[in-house]
């Protein structure tokens, strides 16, 4: 269901298409993603496991393979981050996808870019890192998979707190929206363009992209990774349901695409981001049953759990989910309490009426990039598992690549 009303958002909806899902004619508008405009439809399975199992979308920014649709006889394509366009053929598949064997490709030669500095990733760390080099007369090229630059910023309607010299009292959307505006048209953006790797080719340091159906090969002396991170992942029965989402994924549909992911939800994580996208669930007319959270105390900000106990949501504090009921997507889920170890007490479990489970438990670096790259990594619990190791000049052990933000 697409939302019509929202208290901060206005969605500007592009031209309205169709194109056939599974036989089936599914109308959208152009700007949207694939997974976009099948939720708007209803369409909540969108591939399944070898099992059968069906998988629905989960992260929304291109990290995981929930989303694998076949896409005008290509499989494996990620629909969360694929604009959809008028007429495309579009497939649910099982498990990996085939090739038809009649496919024949169409053939282009790789494209050659040559950069001083090449930054992979347009979110607020890679929008700020190009705006620096731009300062001191240095011209990057800017990766990023995502068809909108911006990173998370592009669906935060919160205000942020901190220092009013980092944009306290402004929407993370209209940051965004600045950062953008800031190196539009004085850099070079390559949107929804896939780094693939780096490589050494005579002596030189090549960074290996798809971008437009083509391989591009862009020579990077200088390489900026800011690539930012990925939900994680909990481990519970039923968690591979369709309905199932990482809080970010949520945003996506609401504030991006102007969708309402569900019509109840159960959010798994008091963290500030777990209240705040449980504040914006009930913005875009989403019941909220509950905020369940495994530690003792509400690991978030108290002004934004205030914010949704004035709206009568429950924040449950020593609880969290240990399964999701369904069989073909989300219908309900059960939670409990936890004791001291965290482990499920007998007796406590509860049964919510639910179709909408959201998961803010933490993120991951997206560090894949800089590990192919050779830098040495370090567990570091606090930053949310492995991290490149750097000096004060954000260099890695790999001489000239450097990362930024969240990586």
């Amino acid at each position: 269901m697409r939302i019509e009303h929202h208290p901060i958002l206005e969605f500007k909806r592009g031209r309205k298409i169709t194109f056939p899902f599974d036989g089936e004619l599914i109308e959208a508008y152009e700007g949207e993603t694939i997974a976009a405009a099948l939720h708007a439809a209803g369409v909540r399975i969108l591939s399944h496991t070898r099992s059968g199992a069906p998988r629905g979308l989960f992260c929304a920014i291109g990290k995981c393979s929930s989303c694998l649709m076949t896409v005008d006889g290509i499989p494996n394509v990620k629909s969360c981050v694929t604009p959809v366009q008028e007429g495309m053929v579009v497939e649910s598949q099982r498990g990996p996808g085939y090739v038809d064997p009649g496919f024949r490709p169409r053939r282009h030669p790789p494209r050659t870019l040559e950069a001083e500095v090449t930054i992979v990733g347009g979110g607020p760390a890679g929008l700020s890192a190009a705006q620096t080099l731009l300062n001191h007369g240095v011209r990057p090229v800017v990766l990023d998979e995502n068809p909108h630059p911006g990173g998370q910023l592009i669906k935060q309607t919160h205000k942020f707190f901190g220092s009013r010299a980092e944009r306290a009292g402004t929407r993370g959307v209209t940051i965004a929206q600045e950062l953008v505006s800031q190196v539009r048209g004085e850099v070079e953006f390559l949107s929804q363009a896939q780094a693939l790797g780096v490589y050494e080719d005579e002596g030189r340091r090549v960074l290996v992209a798809a971008w437009e159906g083509r391989l591009c090969l862009i020579d990077a002396p200088y390489l900026i990774a800011a690539t930012g991170a990925e939900e994680r992942f909990l481990v519970f029965p039923g968690n591979h349901l369709p309905g199932v989402y990482g809080a970010g994924a949520v945003q996506t549909l609401m504030n991006v695409y102007g969708i309402k992911p569900g019509e109840r939800a159960l959010m798994v994580g008091a963290g500030n981001v777990g209240l705040i996208v449980s504040y914006q669930l009930r913005q875009a007319g989403v019941e909220v049953a509950a905020v369940v959270e495994a530690m003792p105390e509400i690991g978030g900000y108290h002004v934004h759990a205030a914010k949704i106990r004035r709206l009568r949501v429950p924040i449950l504090t020593r609880h969290t989910v240990i399964r999701a009921l369904g069989e073909k997507r989300v219908e309900g889920a059960v939670i409990a309490q936890v004791d001291e170890e965290f482990k499920p007490i007998p007796g406590t479990e509860r049964e919510l009426e639910v179709d909408l489970l959201c998961l803010a438990v933490g993120l991951s670096p997206s560090t894949r990039l800089v590990e192919q790259v050779g830098a040495r990594m370090a567990y570091v619990a606090e930053l949310g598992g492995r991290v490149p190791l750097h000096d004060e000049r954000m260099e890695t052990t790999i001489p000239e690549v450097y990362v930024a933000g969240d990586c």
